[in-house]
């Protein structure tokens, strides 16, 4: 197996030293900043990533303030308690971007979230308590308890609040294909369990978190 030192030294000369790659890198939360997250901007972010699905993300971004305000700060159980008839019409409100089935993914989301709290106390609380190696079965629960959360989404949700994890971009395949470690989609659970096992190797051999490792990949090949 190639060893990270060696896909670590690629991506410092691509990118200038140690210093310009280092700056590139992601951060992590710890487990007690990951429950200080209040769930309404769990909410918040969940749905900001799936309204950007597709869509440039500045301009998304440029919207969420009117967001925030018609969808009432994301407090997920007043969106849980919007009626059909209110969230019918949002598509009337010019602010936001009016796609029907993401306005119905939030109040859904809001529900899942509402039924994590009284599991486990918090979101917070929850994504906390997913281990580095269960990452692929977190991408899993997460797209079987919320909605527009498959695919790459939930992935792209978990690196936006800070809880660790890697990305398979298609420059992340690419890498880990040129450093024979993996190749692969990365789609399906058993080629997901194949690259997790890969990713707990790289970090067991560096220290470093899961999203710092998936983006020295990406930025370790052309």
């Amino acid at each position: 197996m190639t060893s990270f030192k060696e896909i670590q030294a690629a991506a410092e000369i691509r990118n200038g030293g140690a210093a310009a790659l280092k700056k590139k890198l992601p951060k992590a939360r710890s487990d007690s900043a990951l429950k200080g997250i209040s769930d309404d901007r769990y909410l918040s972010f969940m749905s900001l990533r799936i309204f950007s699905a597709g869509l440039k993300h500045s301009m998304v971004q440029g919207k969420w303030p009117a967001f925030e305000e018609v969808f009432h700060g994301f407090e997920p159980h007043r969106i849980r308690a919007m009626a059909d008839e209110e969230l019918e019409a949002l598509m009337g409100e010019a602010r936001i971007i009016r796609h029907w089935g993401k306005i119905k993914s939030v109040r859904a989301n809001a529900s899942a979230i509402c039924d994590i709290a009284a599991e486990a106390g918090s979101m917070g609380t929850w994504l906390a308590g997913w281990k580095a190696e269960q990452t692929v079965e977190l991408w899993d629960d997460l797209s079987k308890r919320f909605t527009q959360l498959g695919g790459n989404s939930g992935p792209y949700f978990l690196r936006m609040v800070g809880k660790d994890s890697f990305n398979l971009t298609p420059y992340v395949l690419a890498a880990l294909k040129h450093w024979s470690l993996y190749d692969g989609t990365g789609k399906g659970k058993r080629e997901r369990a194949k690259v997790q096992l890969v990713f707990d190797a790289l970090r067991a051999e560096s220290g470093l978190p899961l999203c710092q490792i998936s983006m020295t990949l990406a930025q370790s090949v052309d």
